[in-house]
This record gives structure tokens, sequence and C-alpha cells, in this order.
């Protein structure tokens, strides 16, 4: 028969086993959402780009169809002022 201490140090080592496992699992797990993370955080910085990018061109838009000026000559008003801003963007983008 057993002895009750094998027993016991039996049950502990299983109960250790258990624990390691979990303790790997969390750690996979932990890896996985941090990359997910990261992976959000890039989409979220992207969107904001794109946003403030939409939000340029609105007022782009709302500068132009306030002057009172002929149709082509508001094309060509609205084109100077999209290089204009993606020139300021580049240039701020480069010193961050």
């Amino acid at each position: 028969m057993s002895n009750p201490i094998d027993q016991k140090l039996e049950g502990l080592e299983k109960r250790v086993n258990e624990l390691i496992n979990a303790y790997q699992s969390e750690i996979s797990k932990n890896n996985q959402l941090e990359a997910q993370n990261h992976s959000l955080k890039g989409e979220v910085e992207g969107l904001k780009a794109k946003l403030t990018d939409f939000q340029n061109q609105y007022k782009i838009a709302k500068i132009v169809s306030s002057t009172t000026v002929e149709k082509d000559e508001s094309v060509e008003l609205k084109n100077k002022l999209n290089e204009y801003i993606k020139e300021i963007d580049r240039c701020i983008a480069h010193m961050s």
C-alpha cells in the first residue's frame, strides 16, 4: 500500500503541474492580447489620420464654397489648398 506522504506528494505534484500549465496558458493569452492591442493601436492611428484628412477636406470645401469664384477657379483653389495642407502635414510628420 502507498504511503500517505507519497500520496500527498503525488497530489501536490499534480496541482503544481496544473498551475504551471495554467500559467503557460495565461502567458500565451497575454501575448496574443498584446499583439492584438498593438494591431488595434495601429488601426486607431490610421483612422485618426483619415479623420484628420477628412476634416481638412471639409474645411477646404467650406472655404471654397464660401468664395465667390467661378467653378473652374474653385477647383483650382481647392487643389492648391489640398497641396498646401499635405505639405504642412508632411512637415508636421517630419518634425515628429
